[in-house]
């Protein structure tokens, strides 16, 4: 199937079992078909076809050089992909266990003999593989009887989306169908954890915390990110600048300038923000709550405050520990500098 040119339309389907089989079809022809899973919607496409993963790039705008997640509907067959013979190969098996339907993904060395495609790795020896939770995404993987390349299903850089409208927002016409699933339960992208060394690491915290992870594995490094790996990024999910709406976004205020909306959690108020461009991520203080809510919430304050013409956005302090760090790390994230060119890497 070739890939739709801008202003092709782009099919919604329902997530009753025409809509999954009608996704699974499209898959196994080489379109683009984005769905919900647990964590946020993605854009997936035949992690074993080099010509779909160039496409899954183009349509999102992502540099080449920033691998992909492959999504499988059973550990076994994601550990087929893999060259299980490292010093923790035993600890990716309890955690398959353990997590696995779920936000989890791992980071293993790729099997010399791995139908995976090299654009999926971005040309690295490793993969990052997870089996996602939610009944129509793990329907939609038996039914195409592959693995699924799937980056969140939005431009590159910018907020992930966390509904089909969100996806449509920034996709129509680039891509063949979006499967509607409704609003993903998680609401952050999938934790990533990389054991192919003799310890593992933590490259980026996501919808299972540091915490449980630690119940399975022990100590665990805490990668820390100074924007170096954007030059070669050795797992999803690196890139300094991301997850950024179209304003400039300041975190831990404690006042909010006359030119800001406000981004708040637990009811904390400020000096300064205004009640009507101001948005609670919770209320009642929920990390759960709040990251389900995250990617929504600045996308709506970020169409509100340009309406309003303010140029900006403050975010409160939020918690540390747990989702938090998550919360906290695409928080981080969205407020870093931007790269002029987000299909290029940094000079």
């Amino acid at each position: 199937m070739p890939h739709p040119a801008p202003h092709h339309r782009t099919e919604r389907l329902d997530q009753d079992h025409d809509g999954i089989r009608r996704a699974a079809r499209l898959l196994q022809q080489g379109g683009l078909v984005a769905f919900g899973t647990e964590t946020v919607y993605g854009l997936g496409g035949l992690a074993t076809s080099q010509r779909t993963v160039k496409h899954i790039f183009q349509a999102k705008g992502r540099p080449s050089f920033n691998p992909l997640i492959s999504h499988f509907a059973s550990a076994e067959a994601a550990f087929a992909e893999a060259d299980m013979a490292i010093p923790l190969h035993d600890m990716a098996r309890r955690l398959a266990r353990r997590f696995w339907p779920g936000p989890l993904t791992l980071i293993l060395p790729r099997h010399a003999e791995s139908r995976l495609c090299q654009a999926v790795t971005a040309g690295l020896d490793t993969l990052a593989v997870r089996v996602p939770r939610g009944r129509a995404v793990e329907d939609l993987l038996r039914l195409t009887g592959q693995p699924i390349a799937a980056p969140s299903a939005n431009r590159s850089g910018r907020v992930s989306p966390s509904t089909a409208r969100h996806v449509l927002d920034e996709l129509e016409g680039r891509i063949d169908a979006v499967l509607d699933t409704g609003p993903c339960p998680v609401g952050l992208e999938s934790t990533v954890l990389d054991l192919t060394g003799p310890h593992p690491i933590l490259r980026r915290p996501g919808g299972v915390t540091l915490e449980e992870l630690q119940e399975v594995c022990g100590p665990i490094t805490v990668a820390e990110h100074d924007g170096t790996d954007d030059l070669r990024p050795t797992a999803p999910g690196q890139l300094t600048s991301h997850y950024a709406p179209s304003l400039p976004v300041r975190l831990d205020a404690t006042h909010v300038h006359p030119h800001e909306a406000f981004l708040t959690f637990g009811g904390r108020e400020v000096q300064g923000a205004a009640p009507a461009l101001t948005l609670d991520l919770s209320p009642g203080g929920s990390v759960e709550e709040a990251a389900r809510r995250l990617f929504a919430s600045l996308r709506q304050l970020d169409q509100a405050a340009a309406r309003h013409g303010l140029t900006a956005i403050a975010v409160a302090p939020l918690p540390a520990e747990g989702l938090g760090r998550a919360l906290k790390d695409r928080l981080k994230r969205a407020a870093a500098p931007r790269p002029t060119d987000p299909a290029s890497p940094p000079a």
